[in-house]
């Protein structure tokens, strides 16, 4: 499996391979041609109260990051997105500024079994 993550405000690039923006909400300001999507999976995102608690407070990050773990071993894209990173470099997208501190971070530790799900 080859995933990265990736700010969607920032050029895509060949080496993106697969496009795939894993926000619930679209980034503000970024016009759908300009993202160059294969996909976009609101599904494996935190859930909405997940989200608005978290409010991207990095001392809450630690909290967020086992709650948001426990929400992706419920969800059924995960098995969906983990099978699409096999024999292919899979970029997912986040909108996110800080790039530590967001759920693309999470998953993408989750993704390369860094973190139990």
């Amino acid at each position: 499996m080859t995933f990265q993550i990736k700010r969607v405000y920032e050029p895509a690039s060949p080496k993106d391979g697969t496009r795939i923006l894993v926000d619930r909400l679209w980034p503000r300001g970024l016009k759908k041609n300009d993202a160059q999507l294969a996909s976009w999976m609101k599904e494996i995102a935190p859930s909405p109260a997940l989200r608005q608690w978290f409010g991207h407070q990095s001392e809450r990050f630690s909290e967020f990051r086992r709650r948001y773990t426990a929400e992706l071993r419920k969800n059924p894209a995960f098995p969906a997105l983990r099978r699409l990173g096999r024999g292919q470099r899979v970029t997912l997208l986040y909108g996110a500024r800080d790039p530590e501190v967001n759920h693309a971070a999470v998953l993408l530790s989750v993704l390369r079994g860094r973190q139990k799900t």
